[in-house]
C-alpha cells in the first residue's frame, strides 16, 4: 500500500474548507497550519490562468525530513506516509530546514508537526478531513498501488504534476490540471 493524495486544481475554488477541517480535526494551534491554499497566476494579460492549490506535506517517498532527522522522530509508516513521533522529536528543526515544501511547523508544545494524511481516520476506513469537507470533490486520497482507487483513476486521466519535482523527493501529493 502507498497512500497518496490527488488534488484537481480545476475543481478547487480556494474556499479553504480543507484548512478549517484540518485545524479542527487535528487541533492545530492558532497561527499554525498543516495545509494551506495558494493562488498562482500564469500567462500574460489577456491570456491569464489562475491556479488554485490546496497544499500540505507531500509524504515523499524520498523524504529529506526523514533522512535529516537526528532523533529518528520523522519516519515512514507502513502505508508510505511520513509521520512524526512526538515523543522522539526534540524540536531541533532539521526536518523543517530540509523540507522543500515548507510543510512543517513547531507546535507550541515543542514538537514539530505537519499533515499526517489523517492516518488516524484512514485506519478506521474514513477519508481525510480535508477530503470529507471539500465541496467540489477536488481532494481524493487512496492507495496508489490499487489501480481501482480514486487516486489511481484520477492520475490515469493525465495532466498530473507534483510540486518541486526537481528536488528529487518523489512526492505523493499530485495536482491535476
Amino acid at each position: 500500500m502507498r497512500r497518496a493524495m490527488v488534488i484537481d486544481t480545476r475543481r478547487c475554488v480556494g474556499c479553504e474548507a480543507c484548512v478549517v477541517a484540518c485545524k479542527t480535526e487535528n487541533r492545530v494551534p492558532e497561527g499554525s497550519y498543516r495545509d494551506w491554499v495558494t493562488q498562482e497566476s500564469r500567462g500574460e494579460f489577456p491570456n491569464l490562468e489562475l491556479l488554485i492549490r490546496s497544499q500540505r506535506c507531500n509524504h515523499c517517498s524520498n523524504a529529506p525530513c526523514v533522512t535529516n532527522c537526528p532523533a529518528g522522530a520523522s519516519f515512514y509508516r507502513g502505508d508510505g506516509t511520513v509521520q512524526v513521533d512526538r515523543d522522539l522529536c526534540t524540536g531541533c528543526r532539521a526536518c523543517i530546514e530540509s523540507c522543500p515544501y515548507d510543510a512543517r511547523y513547531v507546535n507550541p508544545e515543542g514538537f514539530v508537526d505537519k499533515c499526517t494524511l489523517c492516518v488516524h481516520r484512514a485506519d478506521k476506513g474514513l477519508p481525510t478531513a480535508c477530503q470529507e469537507v471539500c465541496p467540489t470533490g477536488a481532494i481524493v486520497t487512496g492507495d496508489l498501488d490499487d489501480p481501482t482507487s480514486l487516486v489511481s483513476l484520477r492520475l490515469k486521466r493525465g495532466n498530473a504534476s507534483v510540486i518541486a519535482a526537481e528536488a528529487g523527493t518523489k512526492p505523493n501529493v499530485y495536482y491535476v490540471r
